[in-house]
């Protein structure tokens, strides 16, 4: 009898302030990830809006929504708590603004450029 073991793989989504980029990425890539993807965007939670200058420098506003960076990640089940901790101990400040993360699971994964489905990330 041949018993297959199912590799499950998870994907981490971190919401972080966009000044945490460079620490949370070198984290998470040192706690064992292969790779990641940064999508620069805007976001508007429980943190406080910065103020910026309009166009010429006269005017004052709150900006509607704060810079921050999506970093995703997809590892083997056995990496998620240290990776989730390594990016909870590089992004923390103590404030609420301090960011986000979701974890969930990946049913399916393909490699493009061989045509296949992929089981583990090796």
């Amino acid at each position: 009898m041949v018993i297959y073991a199912k590799i499950i793989m998870k994907r981490i989504d971190a919401m972080v302030p966009s000044m945490r980029r460079r620490e949370v990425i070198d984290s998470i890539l040192n706690a064992g990830a292969k790779g990641v993807t940064l999508v620069e965007s805007r976001g508007k939670g429980n943190g406080d809006r910065p103020m910026v200058g309009g166009s010429r420098g006269t005017v004052k506003y709150i900006a509607d929504y704060n810079r921050i960076d999506t970093i995703t990640t997809v590892v083997d089940d056995s990496k998620v708590d240290s990776i989730v901790s390594a990016i909870m101990d590089s992004a923390y400040r103590g404030n609420d603004g301090d960011g986000m993360i979701f974890v969930s699971t990946i049913e399916e994964a393909y490699k493009i450029g061989i045509k296949e489905k992929i089981s583990s990330l090796g």
